[in-house]
């Protein structure tokens, strides 16, 4: 990692715990059988975090927009969805919020698709993870299958965490 890097990460480190709200797109899932919120709730509060919003929802446009307005108006600094990115049909949760996103991350995506490909070979194509900025909140899209969860929040979002929440709010 670069000085400047090093620097950002102890700076972002030291404001304190990150707030983040959690979006689970799903059909079928109940938050009784939502495994991505019973994997992602205690790996981020025992960083020392908070989940400051929790909601199930349906891959309908409509309801993807409330969520992503619901959740920023809540304390998180970082929304993370998952589910709703592939390219079938019923897939909507991408185009919402690539229409609201202010500022993209594209290398988010890139580094999620090179990761996956490992995982599950040329597939990885079929994933429109993305991430960017709304509203000074980071928002994180992932693919809703539990290894595609674990392998984002493990390589992309848990590392850099406390950094994006400084880099959006300052």
């Amino acid at each position: 990692m670069s000085e400047s890097t090093d620097k950002h990460k102890e700076i972002a480190k030291a404001r304190g715990p990150v707030a983040i709200a959690i979006v689970t797109i799903s059909d079928t899932r109940t938050p009784e059988t939502d495994t991505n919120f019973h994997y992602l709730k205690p790996e981020i509060e025992a960083m020392g975090h908070t989940v400051a919003g929790y909601r199930i929802i349906k891959d309908e446009p409509a309801q993807v927009n409330v969520a992503l307005e619901e959740m920023v108006n809540t304390p998180a600094q970082i929304v993370i969805f998952n589910g709703g990115t592939g390219i079938a049909p019923r897939d909507t949760t991408f185009d919402v919020l690539s229409r609201k996103l202010e500022k993209t991350m594209p290398g988010f995506g890139e580094l999620f698709r090179m990761l996956s490909y490992d995982e599950v070979g040329a597939a990885a194509m079929l994933s429109r993870a993305t991430a960017g900025t709304y509203r000074k909140k980071v928002v994180i899209s992932t693919p809703g299958s539990p290894n595609a969860v674990q392998v984002a929040w493990t390589k992309l979002i848990k590392p850099e965490l406390e950094h994006l929440a400084w880099e959006v709010a300052r």
